[in-house]
């Protein structure tokens, strides 16, 4: 899948025991209209059909391991640490990624050769298959007060930004939301916005199922730990706590 004239992209896949979606995950890498790629498995030691599907597209892939591995984020840092992109983008194994996903990153990454973290919006899918669209919401207010309103599974990020910091393997959810935090309050201006949809989601992820209270107190600590004063920190854990019971408070943070 590689053409040594074009900027070289790593795409890394996390799964473990995923074999209802990884088909589908890596079809969606494989068939990218974009063809200067390097296809990155990192597998957690699965007991299901998994292993017999990332060997059917064998061919397709750079790298592939299964072993045991300390988490989400850990194989994330792997896969990282493996990956020899000038951009990298993460695709988790029930997502997929429309099939001009990558051609419109690099697009931009080669236009603002400045920029390290490059991002989009993205679809939500539903149990029932239907689709939204959640689009990136700016408010600097929100991201920093109420949680995470870039759209991780869209973002595109540099070698040379990951060789600066990796995920934090300390939160079981949110490591993704320190990692932007942290490049945010290190420097706004390396963020670059593509308003469009180029990822489908699952809406059934662990966030979506951890307690809101562990939520919130995960989400004070990383606060505390990229450099926001405790004040603040404090005010975003009872906004947070607010949004939850109060609903015409909730309104404002849709």
């Amino acid at each position: 899948m590689q053409n040594n004239n074009i900027s070289l992209v790593s795409i890394i896949t996390v799964v473990y025991n995923g074999e209802k979606y990884l088909e589908q995950t890596i079809k969606s890498v494989i068939n990218q209209t974009y063809k200067n790629i390097e296809y990155i498995i990192i597998d957690g030691g699965s007991t299901d059909g998994t292993l017999d599907i990332i060997k059917k597209y064998e061919e397709h892939i750079t790298y592939w391991v299964s072993e045991a591995d300390k988490g989400l984020y850990d194989a994330m840092n792997k896969g990282i640490k493996i990956a020899k992109g000038e951009l990298i983008g993460m695709i988790n194994s029930d997502d997929w990624y429309e099939l001009d996903a990558v051609k419109t990153m690099v697009n931009a990454y080669e236009k603002y050769p400045n920029k390290s973290i490059f991002h989009a919006d993205r679809y939500d899918v539903h149990e029932d298959g239907n689709r939204t669209i959640k689009k990136f919401h700016p408010s600097v207010f929100k991201f920093k007060y109420y949680g995470m309103t870039y759209n991780h599974p869209s973002m595109f990020i540099t070698k040379t930004e990951y060789n600066e910091h990796l995920y934090s393997l300390e939160f079981r959810s949110h490591s993704d939301y320190k990692f932007v935090l942290e490049a945010f309050t290190k420097d706004k201006n390396k963020f670059y916005y593509i308003d469009k949809a180029i990822v489908n989601y699952r809406l059934d992820g662990v966030s979506a199922n951890m307690p809101r209270i562990i939520s919130s107190i995960d989400v004070y600590k990383i606060r505390r730990s990229v450099g926001m004063n405790i004040f603040e920190s404090i005010f975003s854990f009872f906004l947070m706590c607010m949004v939850t019971v109060t609903s015409p408070i909730k309104g404002l943070f849709k």
